[in-house]
Protein backbone atom coordinates (compact mmCIF):
# COMPACT_ATOMS: atom_id res chain seq x y z
CA UNK A 1 0.00 0.00 0.00
CA UNK A 2 1.44 3.26 -1.21
CA UNK A 3 2.01 5.81 1.95
CA UNK A 4 -0.75 8.35 -0.42
CA UNK A 5 -3.33 6.00 0.20
CA UNK A 6 -2.74 5.95 3.63
CA UNK A 7 -2.70 9.65 3.47
CA UNK A 8 -5.72 10.71 1.57
CA UNK A 9 -7.63 7.16 0.94
CA UNK A 10 -11.17 6.90 2.25
CA UNK A 11 -11.31 3.30 2.95
CA UNK A 12 -11.10 1.58 5.72
CA UNK A 13 -7.48 0.16 5.39
CA UNK A 14 -6.39 3.74 4.94
CA UNK A 15 -7.99 4.86 7.77
CA UNK A 16 -6.83 2.28 9.82
CA UNK A 17 -3.01 2.99 8.77
CA UNK A 18 -3.39 6.88 9.93
CA UNK A 19 -4.59 5.73 13.20
CA UNK A 20 -1.83 3.31 13.77
CA UNK A 21 1.09 5.81 12.65
CA UNK A 22 -0.88 8.99 14.50
CA UNK A 23 1.70 7.75 17.52
CA UNK A 24 4.80 8.35 15.35
CA UNK A 25 3.33 11.73 13.84
CA UNK A 26 3.26 13.27 17.17
CA UNK A 27 7.00 12.01 17.79
CA UNK A 28 7.59 13.68 14.19
CA UNK A 29 6.25 16.95 14.91
CA UNK A 30 7.91 17.19 18.29
CA UNK A 31 11.27 16.55 17.13
CA UNK A 32 10.09 19.13 14.19
CA UNK A 33 9.35 21.28 17.04
CA UNK A 34 12.55 20.81 18.69
CA UNK A 35 14.91 21.40 15.36
CA UNK A 36 13.17 24.85 14.95
CA UNK A 37 13.67 25.65 18.31
CA UNK A 38 17.46 25.07 18.35
CA UNK A 39 17.38 28.02 15.50
CA UNK A 40 15.09 30.73 17.46
CA UNK A 41 16.93 30.73 19.86
CA UNK A 42 20.40 31.03 18.20
CA UNK A 43 22.00 27.56 18.80
CA UNK A 44 22.41 27.20 15.51
CA UNK A 45 22.41 30.48 13.02
CA UNK A 46 20.88 30.22 9.30
CA UNK A 47 23.14 31.39 6.79
CA UNK A 48 23.08 33.90 4.17
CA UNK A 49 25.62 34.16 1.30
CA UNK A 50 23.51 35.88 -1.08
CA UNK A 51 20.56 38.45 -1.36
CA UNK A 52 17.87 38.32 -2.65
CA UNK A 53 16.57 34.78 -1.99
CA UNK A 54 13.57 33.69 -2.87
CA UNK A 55 11.48 30.64 -1.78
CA UNK A 56 8.74 28.63 -3.30
CA UNK A 57 8.05 25.43 -1.18
CA UNK A 58 4.89 23.93 1.07
CA UNK A 59 4.37 22.57 4.15
CA UNK A 60 3.36 19.35 2.77
CA UNK A 61 5.07 16.66 0.68
CA UNK A 62 4.54 16.78 -3.24
CA UNK A 63 1.73 17.39 -5.68
CA UNK A 64 1.42 21.28 -4.70
CA UNK A 65 1.90 22.88 -8.13
CA UNK A 66 5.46 24.09 -7.86
CA UNK A 67 7.43 23.84 -10.67
CA UNK A 68 4.88 25.45 -12.82
CA UNK A 69 4.58 27.88 -10.40
CA UNK A 70 8.45 28.47 -10.24
CA UNK A 71 8.46 28.81 -13.59
CA UNK A 72 5.77 31.72 -13.80
CA UNK A 73 7.60 33.68 -11.29
CA UNK A 74 10.70 33.31 -13.13
CA UNK A 75 9.14 33.97 -16.57
CA UNK A 76 7.35 37.37 -14.42
CA UNK A 77 10.82 37.92 -12.60
CA UNK A 78 12.94 38.05 -16.47
CA UNK A 79 9.88 40.29 -18.21
CA UNK A 80 11.04 42.57 -15.34
CA UNK A 81 14.56 42.79 -16.39
CA UNK A 82 15.88 40.61 -13.52
CA UNK A 83 18.25 37.84 -13.75
CA UNK A 84 17.30 35.01 -12.48
CA UNK A 85 18.97 31.29 -11.23
CA UNK A 86 16.77 28.46 -10.03
CA UNK A 87 17.74 26.28 -7.33
CA UNK A 88 16.43 22.78 -6.55
CA UNK A 89 17.66 19.85 -4.95
CA UNK A 90 17.72 17.38 -8.03
CA UNK A 91 15.61 14.83 -5.22
CA UNK A 92 17.53 11.03 -5.88
CA UNK A 93 20.14 11.87 -8.43
CA UNK A 94 23.82 12.02 -8.35
CA UNK A 95 24.03 15.77 -8.68
CA UNK A 96 22.02 16.03 -5.36
CA UNK A 97 24.55 15.58 -2.83
CA UNK A 98 26.33 18.67 -2.93
CA UNK A 99 25.47 21.86 -5.37
CA UNK A 100 26.33 22.19 -9.08
CA UNK A 101 25.94 24.60 -11.35
CA UNK A 102 24.13 22.63 -14.41
CA UNK A 103 25.56 23.40 -17.49
CA UNK A 104 23.48 24.43 -20.77
CA UNK A 105 21.61 22.58 -22.97
CA UNK A 106 19.66 19.12 -21.73
CA UNK A 107 20.11 17.59 -18.51
CA UNK A 108 19.99 13.82 -17.96
CA UNK A 109 17.23 13.29 -15.28
CA UNK A 110 19.36 10.03 -14.00
CA UNK A 111 22.35 12.21 -13.39
CA UNK A 112 20.49 16.01 -12.60
CA UNK A 113 17.49 15.01 -11.41
CA UNK A 114 13.81 15.07 -13.18
CA UNK A 115 12.76 18.44 -11.81
CA UNK A 116 15.94 20.17 -13.19
CA UNK A 117 15.56 18.18 -16.52
CA UNK A 118 12.29 19.74 -16.14
CA UNK A 119 13.13 23.37 -15.62
CA UNK A 120 15.54 23.27 -18.45
CA UNK A 121 13.17 22.14 -20.70
CA UNK A 122 10.71 25.32 -19.55
CA UNK A 123 13.02 28.06 -19.14
CA UNK A 124 15.95 27.03 -21.23
CA UNK A 125 17.74 30.45 -20.95
CA UNK A 126 17.84 30.31 -16.86
CA UNK A 127 21.26 29.24 -15.11
CA UNK A 128 20.37 26.17 -12.63
CA UNK A 129 21.73 25.39 -9.23
CA UNK A 130 21.16 21.90 -8.29
CA UNK A 131 21.98 19.89 -5.00
CA UNK A 132 20.49 19.69 -1.65
CA UNK A 133 23.06 21.79 0.07
CA UNK A 134 21.68 24.78 -0.26
CA UNK A 135 23.83 26.87 1.79
CA UNK A 136 26.27 26.02 -0.91
CA UNK A 137 24.07 26.70 -3.55
CA UNK A 138 23.54 30.05 -2.63
CA UNK A 139 27.33 30.74 -2.20
CA UNK A 140 27.65 29.53 -6.01
CA UNK A 141 24.94 32.45 -6.47
CA UNK A 142 26.57 34.71 -5.06
CA UNK A 143 30.16 34.14 -6.69
CA UNK A 144 28.49 33.49 -10.46
CA UNK A 145 25.40 34.90 -10.67
CA UNK A 146 25.60 38.27 -7.87
CA UNK A 147 23.25 40.26 -9.26
CA UNK A 148 20.23 37.57 -9.35
CA UNK A 149 17.50 36.46 -7.40
CA UNK A 150 18.27 32.97 -6.06
CA UNK A 151 14.81 31.05 -6.91
CA UNK A 152 14.26 27.99 -4.92
CA UNK A 153 12.19 25.27 -5.65
CA UNK A 154 11.54 23.51 -2.35
CA UNK A 155 13.03 23.98 0.55
CA UNK A 156 11.02 26.10 3.10
CA UNK A 157 12.05 23.52 5.50
CA UNK A 158 15.93 23.99 5.45
CA UNK A 159 16.53 26.32 8.24
CA UNK A 160 20.41 26.75 7.83
CA UNK A 161 20.09 29.01 5.06
CA UNK A 162 17.95 32.40 5.60
CA UNK A 163 15.49 33.10 2.68
CA UNK A 164 14.68 36.43 1.81
CA UNK A 165 10.83 35.68 0.91
CA UNK A 166 8.97 32.57 1.48
CA UNK A 167 6.06 31.48 -0.33
CA UNK A 168 4.28 28.28 0.74
CA UNK A 169 1.93 26.67 -1.66
CA UNK A 170 -1.15 25.11 0.40
CA UNK A 171 -4.71 23.68 0.53
CA UNK A 172 -7.17 26.06 2.56
CA UNK A 173 -8.83 22.62 3.00
CA UNK A 174 -6.92 20.22 3.56
CA UNK A 175 -8.26 16.27 3.72
CA UNK A 176 -5.36 15.57 6.06
CA UNK A 177 -3.30 17.91 8.07
CA UNK A 178 -1.09 15.66 10.18
CA UNK A 179 2.23 15.38 10.01
CA UNK A 180 4.42 12.74 8.85
CA UNK A 181 4.44 9.70 8.41
CA UNK A 182 -0.03 9.52 9.21
CA UNK A 183 -0.35 12.90 6.99
CA UNK A 184 1.49 14.55 4.36
CA UNK A 185 2.78 17.53 6.21
CA UNK A 186 6.59 18.22 6.76
CA UNK A 187 5.72 20.77 9.66
CA UNK A 188 2.52 21.92 10.81
CA UNK A 189 0.29 23.61 8.75
CA UNK A 190 -0.28 26.87 10.82
CA UNK A 191 3.54 27.20 11.70
CA UNK A 192 3.36 31.19 10.23
CA UNK A 193 6.38 30.54 8.77
CA UNK A 194 6.37 31.60 5.72
CA UNK A 195 5.98 35.14 4.28
CA UNK A 196 3.07 34.75 1.89
CA UNK A 197 0.19 31.29 2.06
CA UNK A 198 -1.39 30.56 -0.99
CA UNK A 199 -4.34 30.23 -1.98
CA UNK A 200 -4.57 34.11 0.66
CA UNK A 201 -7.12 36.77 0.54
CA UNK A 202 -4.94 38.63 -1.77
CA UNK A 203 -4.08 35.84 -4.30
CA UNK A 204 -4.57 33.23 -5.90
CA UNK A 205 -2.93 30.42 -7.39
CA UNK A 206 -4.80 29.26 -11.17
CA UNK A 207 -3.71 26.59 -13.56
CA UNK A 208 -4.58 26.42 -17.17
CA UNK A 209 -6.97 23.82 -18.47
CA UNK A 210 -4.84 20.86 -19.09
CA UNK A 211 -3.00 20.28 -23.37
CA UNK A 212 -2.31 17.44 -24.55
CA UNK A 213 0.70 16.89 -27.26
CA UNK A 214 1.66 13.80 -29.04
CA UNK A 215 5.77 13.48 -28.63
CA UNK A 216 5.65 12.05 -32.20
CA UNK A 217 4.27 14.60 -34.55
CA UNK A 218 4.74 17.17 -31.44
CA UNK A 219 0.78 18.24 -32.43
CA UNK A 220 -2.26 19.10 -30.13
CA UNK A 221 -4.42 16.63 -29.02
CA UNK A 222 -8.69 16.54 -27.68
CA UNK A 223 -9.32 14.33 -24.79
CA UNK A 224 -11.85 12.59 -27.07
CA UNK A 225 -8.99 11.72 -29.41
CA UNK A 226 -7.32 9.98 -26.70
CA UNK A 227 -9.49 8.20 -25.15
CA UNK A 228 -9.78 5.60 -23.71
CA UNK A 229 -6.18 6.31 -22.72
CA UNK A 230 -3.30 4.36 -20.57
CA UNK A 231 -2.10 6.69 -17.97
CA UNK A 232 1.33 6.52 -16.17
CA UNK A 233 2.41 8.51 -13.19
CA UNK A 234 5.34 8.38 -10.89
CA UNK A 235 4.28 12.40 -9.26
CA UNK A 236 3.86 13.16 -5.58
CA UNK A 237 -0.01 13.23 -5.81
CA UNK A 238 -1.08 10.87 -8.58
CA UNK A 239 -5.02 11.23 -7.24
CA UNK A 240 -5.00 14.51 -8.23
CA UNK A 241 -3.50 14.36 -11.67
CA UNK A 242 -6.31 11.87 -12.16
CA UNK A 243 -8.98 14.01 -11.05
CA UNK A 244 -7.40 16.88 -13.80
CA UNK A 245 -7.89 14.34 -16.37
CA UNK A 246 -11.01 13.07 -15.38
CA UNK A 247 -11.77 16.65 -15.16
CA UNK A 248 -10.45 17.46 -18.68
CA UNK A 249 -12.65 14.67 -20.19
CA UNK A 250 -10.24 11.89 -20.36
CA UNK A 251 -11.36 7.95 -19.90
CA UNK A 252 -8.47 5.35 -18.76
CA UNK A 253 -7.98 2.01 -20.05
CA UNK A 254 -5.24 1.42 -17.88
CA UNK A 255 -3.53 3.48 -15.00
CA UNK A 256 0.13 2.46 -13.52
CA UNK A 257 1.15 4.56 -10.27
CA UNK A 258 4.92 4.37 -9.50
CA UNK A 259 6.86 6.21 -6.66
CA UNK A 260 7.44 10.17 -7.31
CA UNK A 261 10.46 10.47 -8.73
CA UNK A 262 10.60 6.98 -10.01
CA UNK A 263 13.14 6.61 -12.36
CA UNK A 264 11.03 4.68 -15.38
CA UNK A 265 13.90 2.49 -16.75
CA UNK A 266 11.98 -0.62 -15.81
CA UNK A 267 11.59 -3.07 -19.12
CA UNK A 268 7.70 -3.73 -18.12
CA UNK A 269 6.97 -0.30 -17.33
CA UNK A 270 4.33 -0.43 -20.66
CA UNK A 271 3.08 -4.23 -19.81
CA UNK A 272 -0.38 -3.07 -18.53
CA UNK A 273 -1.16 -1.44 -21.40
CA UNK A 274 0.46 -3.87 -24.04
CA UNK A 275 -2.43 -5.53 -25.25
CA UNK A 276 -4.57 -2.68 -26.11
CA UNK A 277 -2.69 -0.29 -28.18
CA UNK A 278 -4.01 2.64 -26.62
CA UNK A 279 -1.93 6.13 -25.98
CA UNK A 280 -0.24 6.27 -22.94
CA UNK A 281 -0.84 9.86 -20.91
CA UNK A 282 2.34 11.41 -18.81
CA UNK A 283 3.20 14.17 -16.60
CA UNK A 284 6.49 16.63 -18.76
CA UNK A 285 8.44 15.52 -15.50
CA UNK A 286 8.15 11.94 -16.21
CA UNK A 287 8.09 13.26 -19.61
CA UNK A 288 12.01 14.19 -19.28
CA UNK A 289 12.74 10.47 -17.73
CA UNK A 290 10.95 8.22 -20.19
CA UNK A 291 12.13 9.53 -23.47
CA UNK A 292 15.02 7.55 -22.58
CA UNK A 293 13.59 4.44 -22.37
CA UNK A 294 14.71 1.83 -24.75
CA UNK A 295 10.78 0.44 -25.59
CA UNK A 296 9.65 4.35 -26.37
CA UNK A 297 9.35 4.03 -30.15
CA UNK A 298 6.81 1.36 -29.79
CA UNK A 299 4.69 3.60 -27.95
CA UNK A 300 2.58 6.42 -28.78
CA UNK A 301 3.32 9.25 -25.53
CA UNK A 302 1.21 12.20 -25.07
CA UNK A 303 1.76 14.66 -22.61
CA UNK A 304 -0.35 16.54 -20.44
CA UNK A 305 1.18 19.86 -19.62
CA UNK A 306 -1.06 22.70 -17.43
CA UNK A 307 0.64 26.07 -16.86
CA UNK A 308 0.38 27.82 -13.19
CA UNK A 309 -0.06 31.84 -12.60
CA UNK A 310 -0.59 33.52 -9.94
CA UNK A 311 -3.79 36.34 -9.92
CA UNK A 312 -4.04 39.52 -9.92
CA UNK A 313 -0.47 38.75 -11.88
CA UNK A 314 0.76 42.45 -11.92
CA UNK A 315 -0.31 43.41 -8.04
CA UNK A 316 1.78 40.06 -6.94
CA UNK A 317 4.99 40.26 -9.03
CA UNK A 318 4.98 44.60 -7.43
CA UNK A 319 4.76 42.79 -4.40
CA UNK A 320 7.29 40.54 -4.84
CA UNK A 321 9.36 43.18 -5.95
CA UNK A 322 8.93 45.47 -3.65
CA UNK A 323 9.44 42.54 -0.43
CA UNK A 324 12.77 41.55 -2.29
CA UNK A 325 13.68 45.44 -2.97
CA UNK A 326 13.89 46.02 1.31
CA UNK A 327 16.26 43.06 1.40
Amino acid sequence: MRIEEIWYGADIRSKLGRIALFPLSLLYTAGWQTYLFIYKIGIKKAEKPHTPIVCIGNFSSGGNGKTPTVAWIAKELTKRGLGVVIGCSGYGSPKSEAATIAPSGTLSPSEWGDEPAEFRLLLPEIPIIVGRRRVLAAKLCAENFPNSILLMDDGLQHLPLLKDVSIALDSTSPTNSLCFPAGPYREPRNSNRATLVLPSHEYTLNYSQLEFKDTKNNESCTPAELSPANILLAVGRPDSVLETLEEAGVTTATITILPDHDPLTSENIFDKGIHNNRPWIVTQKDWVKLQYHPLIENQRIIIATRSASIDPSEQFTNWLMDKISKK
